[in-house]
């Protein structure tokens, strides 16, 4: 029935299944999967696969932010004070928040909004506050242009300028700061004569403003949202 070729042929498959059987192994239906570099270590895996198990990569864990640094707000905040704890608050929302790099800004913020109010300057106060702190001061400012009032300003000093109020209302970071500037103001009206202030005298002037940004948007400037006399 069969020829020579044909019994050698068979005879040759034969001995290949074989091999291939003794190098493979059979399926048994436990097999681990292909390697996903993604995935998880397998934490059941034998000991004799000498497979060093990491921790479990889980949601919990990747969303667990660091531990602050004990001295992280050392010359800005006491540690344990609510104002660290609005700050810790704020930074692990917005990792790129710096509060010295904030206080160098408020800095320059609060002499640019005093000159510009003082000046009349709009365009400038429009990107520095906020829409209602904005009416507050256009409104101020009409005002004494109704009456033909000149503001004259001049910065002595600006002594100082500490955080002393921090927190975070859902998606929008509050920062407050205390401003202790020396100041020459004196306010004249449309005949020159001065009718407030002085143009010799140093005053020693105390602001408490309040910053504000939506830390999820792109724009990275804060904006004042209120302000106050301090005492």
């Amino acid at each position: 029935m069969f020829d020579i070729y044909t019994i050698i042929f068979l005879a040759l498959a034969i001995f290949i299944f074989i091999r291939l059987r003794s190098v493979l192994g059979q399926r048994t239906g436990r097999e681990r999967p292909p390697y996903d570099p993604y995935s998880a270590r397998d934490a059941r895996a034998p000991a004799s696969d000498k497979v060093v198990n990491l921790p479990t990569r889980n949601a919990e864990t990747m969303a667990r932010p660091a531990e602050p640094a004990p001295d992280r707000w050392k010359g800005i905040a006491d540690e344990g004070s609510a104002v660290a704890t609005g700050l810790d608050a704020i930074v692990a929302q917005d990792r790129s928040f710096d509060a010295r790099h904030f206080v160098a800004g408020a800095r320059a913020a609060y002499e640019m909004i005093v000159g510009a109010f003082a000046a009349g300057d709009r365009k400038s106060l429009k990107g520095l506050l906020s829409r209602e702190v904005y009416d507050g001061f256009e409104a101020a400012i009409r005002d004494r242009e109704a009456k033909g009032e000149t503001i004259e300003n001049k910065f002595v000093s600006l002594d100082t300028a500490d955080i002393i109020g921090a927190e975070l209302r859902g998606n929008v970071a509050q920062v407050t700061v205390r401003f202790i500037s020396q100041l020459i103001s004196a306010t004249r009206d449309k005949s020159g004569n001065v009718i407030d202030g002085s143009p010799d005298k140093v005053t020693e002037v105390t602001d408490v403003w309040t910053f504000a940004r939506d830390v999820t948007a792109r724009d990275p400037n804060w904006k004042l949202v209120a302000t106050e006399a301090g005492q």
